[in-house]
């Protein structure tokens, strides 16, 4: 913490010298960089990204070809994580399915964010009738068990990659509307929004250009933890056959597909499901972290 100087003139009352603060950029950075388990998560997204970018262009073998001669190979020199019941090399696959996966999280968090965002910023900001109406309804959906209501959404909009972000986009908009409405409830009373209201402001300037970057560091630590249950999430509609369709590679599809030859083939199962498993704990430690960095209460 930056330290008062005191510096005494002859004749002169004593003056404070203060030290420029550090940005809170940097600040965020310093605690975040102290934190072992955030930067090993950090460090496995970067990987992923860069996974998801070029993976399609470095896998050793078509992951949508079939080879029905190398069927069911286990892991090998050939094939590093062996092959499906059709003959496709599960690293190829693992490897293209980071792209799905990735894409499927960060676009249903987008779509729910900023729905939720709206719904929470228009609850919290105006209260009364208009904020009981949009709580109650958010009440509503979360008392249904997620991924039930997930399923219900896919078969209502039907199967596909498209229908899935909307799904498990929908399921997550109570949540991010409830942090959003609590955040602007706390700050909406303070003078700089009273003063915004006295020039003149409009609503939604005063509501997206002073109070939403006044809360934005909530709202990114859920937006980071939020990736990895949309992840869990599309997973587990891949794995009932309700998300991304054949042939199309993706970590859930492609447990689904094995589940009844588990005991005789393991590895097809083993490995889809540790990249799942790496990629919700990579999400999970970060967020973690980066909630930690961004709490000043964690700082001394």
């Amino acid at each position: 913490m930056a330290k008062n100087k005191l510096v005494l003139a002859e004749g002169a009352e004593p003056e404070t010298i203060l030290e420029k603060p550090e940005s809170r950029l940097k600040s965020m950075w310093d605690a975040l960089r102290k934190n072992k388990a955030a930067l090993f998560g950090l460090f496995v997204i970067i990987v992923l990204i860069i996974i998801a970018i070029i993976g399609p262009y470095i896998t050793p073998y078509d992951p949508y070809k079939n080879a029905m001669v190398d069927a069911n190979q286990t892991p090998s020199a050939a094939h590093w994580f062996g092959t499906d019941q059709l003959g496709r090399d599960i690293f190829s696959r693992v490897i293209v399915g980071t792209r799905i996966s990735l894409f499927v999280g960060v676009a249903a968090v987008a779509f729910s964010l900023i729905l939720g965002t709206v719904f929470g910023s228009i609850a919290g900001y105006f209260g009364g009738k208009i904020d009981a109406f949009i709580m109650r309804i958010m009440d509503i959906m979360l008392s249904v068990p997620s991924i039930l209501l997930a399923v219900t959404l896919m078969a209502a909009l039907g199967k596909g990659l498209d229908k899935a972000i909307i799904a498990i986009g929908v399921v997550s908009i109570p949540e991010y509307a409830r942090i959003i409405r609590s955040s602007i409830l706390s700050v909406k009373e303070n003078d700089y929004v009273a003063a915004a209201r006295v020039l003149g402001n409009s609503d939604s300037r005063i509501i997206f250009h002073h109070i939403l970057p006044n809360v934005l560091s909530s709202i990114v630590v859920r937006a980071t933890l939020g990736i990895s249950t949309a992840i869990l999430d599309t997973a587990a509609l891949g794995f009932l056959g309700l998300g991304v369709q054949p042939p199309i590679a993706e970590w859930g599809d492609m447990l689904g597909r094995v589940r009844s030859m588990v005991l005789v083939y393991p590895h097809m199962l083993i490995f889809p499901g540790l990249a799942i498993t790496l990629a919700v704990l990579a999400f999970n430690l970060f967020g973690d972290g980066l909630r930690d960095a961004l709490d000043p209460k964690s700082r001394s």
